[in-house]
């Protein structure tokens, strides 16, 4: 058997190759946001780059690839079953701009469970590519589900990712797992833009004091240890959770937010 390379053996096993543009859309670049860990706050700093990548005028896309547990609509205000042009699925569109696409856009309810085994999720994956109607698109954020599973493995192998945002929290056990997907894209070779600590820090209310919840930050150091580069560090702030719940998670905007996406527009510059 003829072994060419990396991705000559993952077609070979798993019969995945890069899936094309879609019909009638123009996708330029592709930012996956992965974590081995669940509960790190991965799917709001996926609206919140989104967010403030649009604020500086480029067209984005959000593509919410966490099947069996999706988030992005809600927190992004974001409701309606989505028309068809053709054969096409068209995004929703939140307040700003950002075109979404997300399996709770297509439920009765948004509290209705999805039950599927990994190939049938995979698969909706793929169609949330091919089978969507995105138009021009400068910048395309994929919010992946956690681990190093189905989905994150559908994703890195079949879309065009020009690179990954790695989302941590500071505590030691985030840590560990964290760095399974961080090792996980370097096995794929596809580039690490960075990682985003999140929940790093709070200011007291009363007094003004930075306070560091889940102790000293460590992200600073681990991305060192795992060779990639740390974009910066987002708070642990009560208004992200009220502003989510009422679907309004683009107005948030701390000052970190904008470096950290400063960074990552440097690594990632437009097509």
């Amino acid at each position: 058997m003829s072994q060419k390379g990396p991705s000559n053996i993952q077609e070979q096993l798993f019969g995945i190759g890069k899936l094309s543009q879609p019909a009638g859309s123009n996708i330029k670049r592709v930012i996956a946001v992965m974590s081995g860990k669940g509960g790190v706050g991965k799917s709001s700093v996926s609206c919140l780059l989104a967010a403030e990548i649009a604020r500086r005028g480029f067209s984005v896309a959000l593509l919410d690839a966490d099947i069996t547990g999706p988030s992005i609509p809600k927190m992004l205000g974001v409701s309606g079953i989505p028309a068809v042009v053709g054969d096409q699925l068209v995004p929703e569109k939140s307040v700003s701009g950002i075109r979404v696409m997300s399996l709770n856009l297509l439920m009765e309810r948004e509290d209705e469970p999805v039950i599927w085994r990994g190939p049938l999720v995979a698969a909706a994956v793929k169609q949330f590519w091919s089978d969507v109607l995105w138009g021009e698109v400068d910048y395309m954020v994929v919010d992946l589900p956690p681990g190093t599973g189905d989905v994150p493995l559908t994703v890195l192998q079949s879309l065009p990712v020009d690179s990954v945002v790695i989302v941590s929290t500071p505590q030691d056990l985030s840590a560990m797992v964290v760095k399974k997907a961080v090792n996980m894209a370097k096995k794929m070779d596809v580039p690490i833009a960075g990682l985003v600590e999140n929940m790093g820090w709070l200011v007291c209310p009363h007094c003004g004091q930075v306070l560091e919840p889940f102790g000293p930050k460590k992200a600073e150091k681990m991305a060192a240890q795992m060779e990639i580069d740390y974009l910066g560090s987002l708070p642990l702030d009560p208004l992200v959770s009220e502003l989510a719940d009422n679907g309004r998670i683009e107005e948030y905007r701390p000052d970190t937010l904008r470096e950290i996406v400063d960074l990552l527009l440097e690594k990632v510059k437009p097509a």
